[in-house]
């Protein structure tokens, strides 16, 4: 399957998002509007899935790493699909839970889980949880006992690669504030603690090196690293781990400048990290462990559009042109963490020649507050429906209501059907945990 084969102009030079008409959906829904196409997200489960059965007998699971877009309607899709999930709070654990996602194949992590969200986690009966910190495991210790049980537990371990991304979303190098690093030997003490513990149950380790990674070979690096550890780990202390999460981190198209892969391309990714596994098991006598990928960001990435009314479009001659729509930093805030870039087209002219260089305002009261800057788009006007692509990860997740400004609406699309997987926030909705003291009444 093309990647885009469901995001295409149309014959009246439209924009159309899984067989929808843009403009339709902006008049029908208002902007701004998340658009997810469903298609693409199956795709991308099936493909991953398909790849880790064929390729390593079905010895693992895909977990789709929650972070990158949480609500019912995708742990429907991925549990559908027969993919597990990657939590990272009590939230995402509660809205998959929700859902009527099995807990058996959740994997819980963070480098700073509170107290309620481990009771919350041993309670739901939640497969795997991710250890960072040694407080956390003997917290975690400490609540089982009380619950009469022995949970499944992974050590996240800091392998030390650094991927070539931005600074902020590498997550290996050794000042990270996650994981156990392995330079320094802290890997290994955690280790050798935790098998002292009675009612947690060592099962291995979790490594994720970064996110937006293009490159395969700090995959493979990562994979031969956590392999030779466990081989370390078997000979010095007879601990055969036989779990191995291997995080995500797969990179995804915004822009020309980076690669647009099929989900035949992605799967290559796992094929490398499958590749290595075996090759290093075989070189460790390692029996291959069980084998879980978090590859979020790569299955709704590119499934989301984020559609926007423009509004004022104000030139400073010879310096920059605005093109100012009705959303901006609330419901994407990468710009303004890690200028991150965007495609952007004008959806009711997606025929028409881009000429112009732009550059995308939102509308809060903010001189950061940049959706996409130098975008190429056609003389802009007021009205114009604006679509900026390839937001269907961390977009809506780290929206907010600064400025109380409304969290746009989801809407699902699949063969030119459309529906709410996210209500419009309203005015209400806002001020709805708003209080006024006694002496303010």
């Amino acid at each position: 399957m093309n990647t885009r084969e469901t995001l295409r102009i149309n014959g009246e030079g439209h924009l159309e998002i899984g067989g929808c008409d843009a403009v339709a959906l902006a008049e029908r829904f208002s902007t701004p509007l998340y658009v997810m196409d469903e298609q693409y997200i199956r795709a991308m489960c099936r493909i991953y899935r398909k790849t880790l059965s064929e390729e390593y007998g079905g010895n693992g699971l895909v977990l789709y790493a929650s972070k990158a877009f949480s609500c019912l309607a995708v742990y429907k899709i991925a549990a559908q699909e027969g993919i597990g999930a990657d939590v990272v709070s009590g939230g995402e654990l509660y809205t998959a839970l929700k859902a009527g996602f099995p807990a058996d194949k959740m994997c819980l992590h963070g480098n700073n889980k509170l107290p309620r969200e481990l009771k919350e986690a041993l309670d739901a009966g939640v497969g795997l949880i991710v250890v960072d910190d040694y407080a956390e495991l003997d917290m975690l210790d400490a609540l089982a006992a009380e619950r009469g049980m022995r949970q499944d537990i992974l050590l996240r371990v800091n392998p030390g690669v650094e991927a070539h991304t931005h600074h902020f979303i590498q997550t290996a190098k050794t000042d990270s504030k996650f994981g156990f690093a392995l330079a320094d030997g802290t890997a290994e003490k955690i280790t050798c603690y935790a098998l002292g513990k009675k009612n947690v149950r060592l099962r291995g380790y979790h490594c994720h090196i970064g996110s937006q990674i293009f490159e395969k070979q700090s995959f493979a690096l990562a994979a031969d690293k956590m392999m030779a550890f466990m081989a370390d780990m078997r000979d010095k202390t007879g601990f055969a781990a036989d779990t191995l999460n291997l995080g995500g981190g797969f990179g995804i198209w915004y822009t020309d400048e980076d690669v647009r892969f099929t989900p035949e391309e992605y799967a290559s990714y796992l094929k490398t990290l499958i590749s290595e596994v075996k090759k290093k098991a075989k070189a460790y006598a390692l029996k291959e462990p069980f084998l879980l990928i978090e590859p979020g960001r790569s299955i709704v990435g590119e499934a989301g559009v984020t559609l926007y009314t423009v509004g004022a479009v104000k030139e400073i001659p010879g310096v920059k042109k605005y093109v100012a729509v009705d959303g901006g930093m609330f419901d994407n805030p990468r710009y303004a963490l890690y200028q991150a870039k965007y495609t952007a087209l004008l959806a009711n002219r997606a025929a028409e020649s881009a000429d112009e260089t732009v550059t995308v305002a939102g509308k809060c009261c903010e001189s950061g507050d940049i959706v996409c800057a130098d975008v190429k788009l056609p003389a802009a006007r007021r009205g114009d429906i604006l679509a900026v692509l390839s937001t269907g990860a961390y977009n809506y997740s780290m929206a907010s209501n600064y400025n109380r400004n409304a969290v746009p609406p989801v809407v699902l699309v699949k063969e030119g059907r459309a529906e709410y997987i996210v209500r419009p926030q309203t005015y209400e909705d806002i001020v709805r945990n708003d209080v006024l003291p006694d002496d303010l009444q």
